[in-house]
Order: C-alpha cells, then structure tokens, then sequence
C-alpha cells in the first residue's frame, strides 16, 4: 500500500470513530491491499431528540384500575399505539413530591401536600432545558392567570404545579392550559400538562379523565406519531398502597408498539428526557436507568 493510501485509509478512519461509528479492518485477496468496511450508518443515540415532548400527569390510580378497564377506553387505546410499561411505579406518597421528583430529580425533603413550597437554585429540568438552549413550559387546567403563585383557586392546586416552586424556572414558563397552542410547531421542547383537579381523576371519576384526555390531547398524539415528537402519560401516585403501581404510556413517531416489563419510576422518565436533549442527569436521576428498548 503505498504512504499516501495509507494516510487516506487512517483519516478515514479517525473521522468515523470522532462520529462514534465502528469500523472493521479486513484483509483482502490481494495482500499488500487492505480495505475498510464502513458500516452503512453511523449507530443512533440510545435516546432519540424529539421535536417536541409533552408529559401530561394523572392522579391517584393505580395501574390495575387503569390497564383493561371499560372506564378507560382512550388510555388502553393509546397503549396499544405506543409503549406500555407494566412495571411502572411512583416515588412516593402523597401528590406533591412525586410531581417535584419527576421534575427535579429528588422530592427535595417534602413528604406532604402543603403550600407553598420554595426552592432557592435548585437544578430542574425546566432550568436545565432554558440554559441549553431548548424552551420549557408547564400549563396548568384552572389556574386563574399566567404565573400565578397561589396555592388554590378553583379547581387549581399549586401542589400539582412542580415547576412554579423553583426560582430559576421563569414565570413565562408558568402558564394556564388555555395557552396550550393549536399549532403543534409552536410548542416548547418539553411541555408539563396539568389537568384540574377533577380531569386528573383526583376528584372525579375515571372516565371523566378518559375523556378529558382524548378531547384535549388526542390530536397531538396522532400528530406525534409523524413529527418526531412524543406524548408520555403517566399518574403522580397510586390509590396510596404500598406498591405505588402507575401506569405510563409513551407515543410518538419513534416508538415501538408493545408491552415492556422493565421496572422503571418518576427518575428514569426524567433520566430519559434529559438524555434526549444532552443534559446532564441530576439528582437521583443520575442513578436512574434510562429507558433505551422503546425506540425504532
């Protein structure tokens, strides 16, 4: 081979592994000539960036009171469009430090309802979103005004309302449901939807957020599905037993139908989304596994 082949041959070489390609030296009939097989593409992130991601949050049933039932049509229908995890599990009880811990990575010592709650610099996903670059919004059903702090009004609690705790998530990303657009182009990178306190099954029944669902988010999970953005549903807790058992659904363009039994929780989703867009994990996210087997 003569030098110049080879200097060609290693840049060639070197460029592929910078882009974190495998590459395979094979030996040719002739033996002074040696060739390189290139594989056809170079192998994907284990964590696909979509578009967009919206995660909408439920309250209070556990996953058997979900999965199969006759009062939850839409949500059964979805999981047959998507991913179904059927060992999917909350942190805690009550309500408001599972809502903190999927949005920070720890329930930050809170093991009650009450309000208001106040975090002084605290890292987030929705701090950690903005500083990369990427845009976050949270929009919450009922809240009286956009950056409303308030702990109630109506059918609105703060407490279902994680991002509003945290000084470094602006007001401008603390907004009501009725903002949510129409033109899906126009979402944030990540979106948090919070229902009322009855949509969320906290107060009313089932079917009521079966309906709620289909009605409010049905035309984003269709849409998802060819925009290379993502729809996850998910509930904040069970119906307070031990086990904490919640069922958790994810649509989009770059999921795999089907059932998946590995044992995930409120970090791993959050370990997932900061792995899509580059960010560091934080909190107990950073020991959380993130979920790798869902997407095409």
């Amino acid at each position: 081979m003569t030098a110049k082949r080879v200097t060609t041959l290693l840049a060639a070489i070197v460029a592929l592994g910078a882009a974190g390609g495998a590459y395979v030296l094979q030996r040719s009939p002739d033996p002074v000539r040696t060739t390189m097989t290139v594989p056809a593409a170079v192998t994907a992130a284990a964590v696909p960036r979509p578009d967009h991601v919206v995660l909408v949050m439920f309250e209070n049933k556990k996953y058997s009171s979900i999965n199969g039932s006759s009062s939850a049509p839409y949500f059964n229908s979805l999981a047959g469009q998507g991913a179904k995890f059927t060992k999917s599990f909350a942190i805690t009880h009550p309500s408001q430090p599972n809502y903190i811990a999927l949005f920070s990575g720890s329930a930050q010592g809170v093991t009650d309802d009450s309000c208001p709650r106040s975090f002084t610099g605290k890292e987030n996903l929705g701090h950690q979103l903005i500083a990369a670059g990427f845009t976050f919004t949270g929009y919450s059903e009922a809240m009286p005004s956009d950056g409303y702090t308030g702990c109630s009004s109506g059918t609105y609690r703060r407490k279902h309302n994680s991002w509003v705790d945290f000084d470094n998530v602006p007001a401008a990303s603390n907004l009501r449901y009725s903002r949510f657009p129409t033109d899906f182009t126009t979402l944030p990178t990540v979106a948090f939807v919070t229902p009322d306190m009855c949509n969320d099954m906290h107060d009313c029944s089932i079917s009521t957020g079966d309906t709620w669902l289909k009605a409010k988010l049905d035309a984003y999970a269709q849409w998802a599905k060819t925009h290379n953005s993502l729809l996850i549903v998910t509930f904040d807790e069970d119906s307070n037993t031990s086990v904490n058992q919640i069922f958790t659904v994810f649509v989009g363009q770059h999921v795999k139908i089907g059932n998946y039994s590995e044992t995930i929780n409120h970090y791993a989703v959050l370990r997932t989304i900061e792995d899509a867009y580059g960010l560091a994990p934080i909190n107990n996210a950073a020991s959380a596994t993130p979920i790798t087997d869902i997407w095409q």
